[in-house]
């Protein structure tokens, strides 16, 4: 069984802009290449799990999502960086979704695919839906980092953080992993 890192997009890997849908607006954020470069290196699988619900909202089309993805691959792969496979839950809040966070669906996807295995693995994100995801689908810990919208989430749910870690940046949360005996 695989060992992976679930990571969040905006606010997480790159900068959070409302509603992003235009390469030209992608930002990755500092030290995110090398830290997903040395998870992986450490033999963790990387997958990124987004919610864009500007698709179901019609602000923007999942081929718009797709040209993202893309050229944020593109970008990453100068650090040698690969995800596995990238999960996106397209619907509003409103509606009906498999995979929207904090449904734990992609995680188990990931398991059955690529023999992930959840309890050896971790997820990242900025927000508590984020949290929740990992917590459901029993990964070995959930990660906040403070970017995007993690330090707002920190003092909203201060008291409901205990068994996450909350750590400055995916700099950080990398190393974290790192260190925590894998």
């Amino acid at each position: 069984m695989n060992r992976a890192v679930f990571l969040d997009r905006d606010g997480t890997i790159i900068a959070d802009k409302d509603y992003l849908h235009k390469v030209e607006e992608v930002s990755i954020l500092p030290g995110a290449g090398p830290a997903l470069g040395r998870l992986q290196d450490a033999g963790f699988d990387l997958f990124m799990v987004s919610n864009q619900s500007g698709v179901g909202r019609g602000y923007f089309t999942l081929s718009d999502v797709e040209r993202v993805h893309e050229h944020l691959c593109r970008e990453l792969a100068r650090d040698r960086v690969r995800f596995r496979k990238i999960y996106v839950a397209p619907e509003a809040p409103d509606v009906p979704s498999r995979g929207r966070k904090p449904s734990p669906q992609f995680l188990f996807d990931a398991r059955e695919e690529f023999q992930v295995d959840l309890s050896r693995s971790y997820i990242v994100g900025d927000k508590w839906i984020d949290l929740e995801c990992g917590w459901n689908a029993g990964v070995k810990k959930s990660i906040l980092v403070r970017t995007g919208y993690g330090a707002e989430m920190e003092r909203q749910f201060a008291g409901k953080l205990g068994r996450a870690v909350v750590v400055n940046d995916l700099p950080e949360a990398a190393m974290w992993i790192l260190n925590a005996g894998n």
